[in-house]
């Protein structure tokens, strides 16, 4: 079971939680091709290793918040609140368990 670090409760355990994808995804603007709401519904990357996801405390405070985590070991490496600035993904990956 995955321990997340909610930023506003602290470190809880993985059920308090729903996952809501990847983090730092933008929707598109109404008037967009076909062909662009396609690739934002359904081109994701899928990294093994390091990747930003957004969290919902949903059995907590209710509130959004993104994790860094590793895929490959489910090691939560970082959360931050929603609106915090993007974290740089090689940075992340020479500092491990910085919650």
């Amino acid at each position: 079971m995955l321990r997340i670090p909610c930023p506003h409760c602290g470190l809880r355990d993985e059920p308090e939680f729903d996952f809501g994808g990847p983090a730092h995804v933008t929707r598109p603007a109404w008037e967009v091709s076909d062909e662009e709401w396609t690739a934002y519904l359904y081109l994701r990357e899928n990294p093994a290793g390091l990747h930003l996801e957004r969290w919902c405390h949903s059995s907590g405070c209710g509130r959004w918040f993104n994790v860094a985590r590793d895929t490959l070991t489910h090691e939560v490496i970082r959360s931050y609140p929603i609106g915090a600035p993007k974290p740089e993904l090689s940075s992340l990956a020479s500092r491990r368990r910085i919650l």
